[in-house]
């Protein structure tokens, strides 16, 4: 049975197997461990993390959170041979894992460095030059930011069982604001084991990071004014949870990051056979195969001018032939199985939706050949690709979670711009073509709909870090459909969690403020 977290003991929740949910292996469908939340303490929980947790946090300034950041990196990075290995019972490569398990890594050494450089050494900041008020000089305005005597409440995905929460971490950390993590159920061993080795290297403050697996539903009426839900899943889930009566009631902050059909467009400049076709291929073999193609930033959608639309089937199917499929540790496998076998029947599902308008290219949603495991107890799939009439509604509604994606011709400029649209809103999307006055004029009409825009020419297609990699640097996050939420984005993400006040005040007082005076001494607390 999978322990939870809490109040920095390690809990087990009082029912029997039989009674929790079983987590199968995904490459050879046996039994991982059972999961539940049943009993367990989850108001004490919050309790800890606003009394004990925030109070130590908040306690500090910026550099020194970050040095926490910094611990916690160091003792993830000496033990994640042992994430790597549990990763593999996930369905994902050894590729797979250090995408989740490095990347997570780099995202706490990033935040730790940037915190350093742009946050001030003092508990909270002051933004920007004093607003004269007055005829006067002695009345001034500012805006402090605080952070917040709340927690964050972490609803993660089983795609990145590790990078997810230490990347909420990052920033929850420099905020001041203590983490309650609850993993998706069917990763929830990875995220148990990443919060073993933190809690087992004893770096971070009491009460700081806490994780509960099995259902928290019942922990969304816990919720308090100055805390923050973060979530990350489906659309369908993000609105039942923005809904919800106590998150409305006390105005919960509530950050979403949603499932979205991801686009990557040709332009038509560019030449099949052309390196930077070539390289536009890749773009699309890749975001479909790493992870299996369980990521939320994943290509679904694959524009091309009608002109090229032969020419990149072909390319697409002869790049996907050379993959091979199977058990993540059998050497040459490039691309393991997706995480169970309920997420395989809903890529099929998805994917035989979308062929409804169109034809199977490449791969066949039945079968699949692997190596070295039962493709029936193990999830796997094989390579979907779809081409499908642009126009049809699916491909821009259905997204198959999975290792798919379709290909749409497009007639001319405004009929791509139109189909990007259709997504309704989507966290990435990638451009790929040397016209500058081309791509100019298609990225003023699809910014407003992407959180991020990819765009690659001849001039950056070997330094690319690629269509699927959210960067610590920038914002991760996108509107409509995709949940129009935003993570990361540097320092900026630090400051959405904390809270602006406007200030009014005199030069003297606001001296102090800047001089970290703020703080009562300690005989007049």
């Amino acid at each position: 049975m999978l322990q939870s977290f809490l109040q920095d003991t390690w809990v087990t929740p009082t029912v029997t197997p039989a009674s929790a949910v079983a987590v199968r292996d995904a490459v050879t469908g046996e039994t991982v461990c059972h999961v539940s939340s049943e009993g367990l303490d989850v108001a004490g929980a919050f309790a800890h993390a606003r009394c004990v947790g925030g109070p130590a946090l908040r306690d500090l300034t910026f550099p020194q959170r970050a040095d926490l950041l910094d611990a916690v990196a160091a003792a993830v990075r000496a033990r994640r041979e042992e994430l790597y290995v549990l990763s593999a019972r996930a369905g994902a490569t050894l590729t797979d894992a250090r995408y989740d398990v490095d990347g997570g890594v780099r995202v706490l050494r990033d935040y730790a460095a940037r915190a350093r450089a742009e946050l001030p050494d003092a508990p909270y900041l002051l933004e920007g030059p004093a607003e004269r008020l007055a005829r006067g000089e002695d009345f001034l305005g500012v805006h402090l930011v605080s952070p917040s005597p709340g927690l964050m409440l972490q609803v993660n995905a089983f795609n990145f069982p590790v990078w997810a929460p230490l990347e909420k971490l990052a920033q929850a950390v420099l905020a001041g604001m203590p983490s309650v993590v609850k993993p998706a159920t069917p990763t929830a061993y990875l995220t148990e084991h990443l919060v073993r080795i933190v809690a087992e290297a004893g770096v971070l403050p009491p009460g700081a990071l806490q994780m509960v697996v099995g259902s928290v539903r019942t922990a969304l009426d816990l919720l308090h004014e100055q805390d923050v839900l973060s979530f990350t899943g489906s659309a369908a889930t993000a609105a039942t949870l923005r809904t919800h009566p106590d998150l409305v009631a006390r105005s919960v902050r509530f950050n979403a990051e949603a499932d979205s059909v991801n686009a990557i467009v040709l332009a038509p400049d560019v030449e099949p056979g052309s390196p930077l076709f070539e390289a536009f291929v890749r773009e699309v073999v890749t975001e479909m195969t790493v992870k299996a193609g369980q990521k939320c930033t994943a290509i679904r959608r694959v524009l091309v001018p009608r002109e090229h639309e032969l020419a990149a089937l072909d390319a697409i199917s002869a790049e996907l032939a050379g993959v091979t499929i199977g058990n993540p540790g059998a050497e040459g496998v490039r691309m393991g199985p997706v995480v169970s076998l309920e997420q395989r029947d809903d890529v099929r599902r998805a994917a035989r939706a979308i062929v409804e308008s169109g034809r199977f290219v490449y791969g066949d949603p039945g079968k699949v050949r692997v190596v070295d495991a039962d493709p029936e107890r193990g999830a796997f799939l094989d390579t979907l690709l779809i081409s499908a009439d642009p126009d049809a509604s699916a491909p821009h509604e259905v997204e198959p979670f999975g290792p798919a994606a379709t290909v749409l011709a497009y007639r001319d400029t405004a009929h791509a711009t139109d189909l990007v649209a259709r997504g309704r809103g989507s966290l990435a999307a990638s451009v790929v073509g040397d016209d500058l006055a081309w791509t100019t004029a298609f990225v003023r009409e699809a910014a407003p709909w992407h959180g991020r825009l990819h765009l690659l020419d001849s001039t950056n297609l070997t330094q690319t870090t690629g269509h699927g990699s959210p960067l610590p640097a920038l914002r991760h996050g996108g509107p409509g459909r995709a949940g129009g939420g935003s993570e990361m984005g540097g320092t900026r993400g630090v400051v959405d969690l904390m809270q602006r006040t406007a200030l009014q005040a005199s030069p003297r007082l606001l001296d102090s403020l800047r001089n970290g005076h703020a703080r009562p001494p300690a005989d007049s607390a």
